[in-house]
């Protein structure tokens, strides 16, 4: 059984680093939903287009204050010199940013987050504290497709067609749901160290317990096992679908070996590598799948040095940007080019991984 030992004890987080700010370009952008006020982050493209349009999900312990591509990247900023819009919806711990059966309990209890450190701790286990999807069920794929898409047209003028969406971690597989079952919506999605074969054996199990650590959240809540609810989130079983649909896909997954500024890290080595080695071999088996089905509208990015942590998911973005650009939007006339926008450049600050070379 894949990844469960290291699951049980580690959560399928995020190796966060220290220090955060708010993009001062974002702006707020708040919409009322069955779950209540859920604010977004939004930052506009350069040129000043409404119909290039990317949603950036965040992780298994995403935090209520700010999406975590905002608050430990550099990639909203970037990708709006490259001419597109960024919407990052904030919250959602443990959601999958799926629709939820119900709210989440342990029998009618949740956890007590006095118990627990809280989410921002440092702690691989906290965040209990939050209510968010205890009081009411989460609702996300519900928002994201059509209550947040509808409020951003109305007030925003941005378009609700071949939009692209981006995730990491358990947001790779939403990212990649999301595509499947909204064509429409979304004509491009990446994931990056997502877990793409949610019914490999022990992989349930492994999930589970990473909700219970990751806020003290029930899996049976989201999707009972066994339920055609579970089926349908696996990666593995909808890639048809995204085949059908002819999505421009890029998978991306790190090789779990840390590069050099990781190694002053105990989080990056007791969580970072465990956590990167299950998604690899999530997302190589995906790979496999789509291979076998004779799938070729996607780019793999596999490199050679890379961990679960932000600094791996910052180098990936930037590499998948030139892929993205002509696949979002308006579509473009045969042998036109992207909108001309600034290059993308090396992250602000940090060596990029080590085997960064292109996606083949």
């Amino acid at each position: 059984m894949i990844g469960v030992t290291a699951a049980v004890l580690l959560p399928f987080g995020t190796v966060v680093p220290a220090g955060a700010d708010a993009d001062p370009n974002a702006i707020d952008f708040a919409v009322e939903s069955s779950m209540g006020t859920i604010n977004t982050r939004i930052v506009r493209a350069a040129d000043g287009n409404t119909d290039r349009v990317v949603y950036l999900l965040d992780g298994e312990r995403a935090e209520n204050d700010l999406n975590g591509w905002e608050k430990h990247t550099s990639i909203p900023a970037q990708m709006a010199k490259f001419n597109i819009n960024v919407v990052m919806p904030v919250g959602g711990q443990s959601s999958f940013y799926a629709d939820w059966e119900q709210p989440s309990s342990f029998n009618g209890v949740n956890p007590d987050g006095s118990m627990l450190p809280s989410a921002d701790s440092g702690s691989a286990i906290g965040g209990w504290e939050d209510t968010q999807g205890k009081t009411t069920a989460y609702q996300w794929e519900t928002f994201i497709t059509k209550t947040l898409p509808e409020a951003l047209k109305s007030r925003l003028g941005f378009s609700s067609t071949r939009n692209g969406v981006l995730g990491l971690s358990s947001g790779g597989s939403a990212a990649l749901l999301m595509a499947a079952y909204y064509p429409q919506q979304f004509s491009y999605a990446g994931s990056l160290s997502g877990y793409l074969h949610m019914s490999m054996p022990g992989m349930r199990e492994a999930l589970g317990a990473a909700m219970i650590a990751s806020g003290g959240y029930n899996i049976e809540a989201m999707a009972p096992a066994g339920s055609e609810k579970w089926r349908r989130m696996d990666s593995y079983g909808f890639a048809e679908k995204l085949i059908a649909n002819n999505t421009r896909l890029y998978i991306s997954a790190g090789s779990a070996k840390p590069a050099d500024q990781d190694l002053s890290s105990i989080d990056a080595i007791t969580q970072g590598m465990p956590l990167e080695a299950i998604a690899l071999a999530n997302t190589r088996s995906f790979e496999k799948r789509l291979t076998a089905l004779g799938y070729t509208n996607v780019s793999y990015d596999f490199p050679d040095i890379g961990i679960h942590n932000w600094g791996t998911w910052e180098q990936v973005a930037i590499r998948l940007m030139p892929d993205m650009a002509p696949h979002i939007g308006k579509p473009l006339p045969a042998g036109a080019k992207p909108p001309a926008a600034a290059a993308p450049p090396g992250a602000p600050g940090a060596e990029p991984p080590a085997g960064g070379a292109p996606p083949k």
